[in-house]
């Protein structure tokens, strides 16, 4: 079995957002570099700027779209203060607090943030795996530690495992972990959830600054605590 710590190499350092972008190789995962055009560094500190500002700064980038057209289904608000996204092409769905506008990054799933918190965010990554099951990568606290300093956070960051744990939904093994990432100008307190299923290894992760982390806490636990997978829809589906 390829050694998990082996396979997530090659960080990209000063940015917000899972960092290293995964492809598959014979001898396992293998990460390519993806880089971010819009840093926490340079935004985080900025708290008065203007909504309007911000959506004129992400619009002049090209690497970012915002309000970006995906084929995800959005159902209602399934509860106060969320709306609910569904993936049935790859078979994944989760809630996100309503407000949060998706952008579109080169090598994630799908993303979700706070254009006046930046550090306010949440991310879907999928890869192929031929593991069955999240557990074949070892112990929950193992796993999150290895993603932690080699693929969710830059190595110039110090970072720090709070809490991993695993359970079980409908039979499926889930590992979620709470850790934060210190950068010189800011802490991102974050929280992950992963899984195999249909083939593929999913990462969620939300998070935001450490200043806000109080009151961010419980809507961020519900984004984590969300998440589900399923099986995925084939294209025939979708003419049914």
């Amino acid at each position: 079995m390829v050694c998990l710590q082996q396979s997530f190499l090659h960080c990209i350092p000063h940015t917000f957002l899972p960092i290293n972008f995964p492809q598959v190789n014979k001898n396992g995962f293998s990460w390519k570099k993806v880089s971010f055009l819009v840093k926490a560094e340079q935004v985080s500190s900025q708290d008065s700027i203007s909504r309007r500002q911000l959506l004129a700064l992400g619009s002049s980038f090209p690497g970012i779209l915002l309000f970006a057209e995906t084929p995800i289904s959005f159902a209602a608000e399934s509860r106060k203060g969320f709306l609910s996204v569904s993936d049935k092409k790859d078979g994944y769905e989760f809630v996100y607090p309503f407000g949060w506008q998706e952008v579109a990054i080169d090598g994630q799933d799908k993303v979700f943030k706070d254009v006046i918190e930046p550090l306010e965010s949440v991310s879907v990554n999928i890869i192929p795996t031929a593991k069955q099951d999240i557990r074949e990568f070892g112990a929950p606290e193992q796993v999150a530690e290895t993603l932690i300093k080699r693929v969710l956070a830059p190595p110039t960051q110090k970072t720090k495992l709070i809490q991993a744990k695993e359970h079980e939904v409908d039979g499926k093994a889930y590992y979620t972990f709470e850790f934060t990432a210190q950068a010189p100008n800011y802490t991102r307190h974050a929280l992950s959830t992963i899984c195999i299923n249909n083939g593929k290894f999913y990462t969620l992760t939300t998070g935001a600054n450490e200043r806000r982390w109080g009151k961010m806490k419980d809507r961020l636990n519900t984004v984590i605590d969300s998440f589900r997978v399923f099986k995925e829809s084939s294209i025939l589906d979708y003419g049914q």
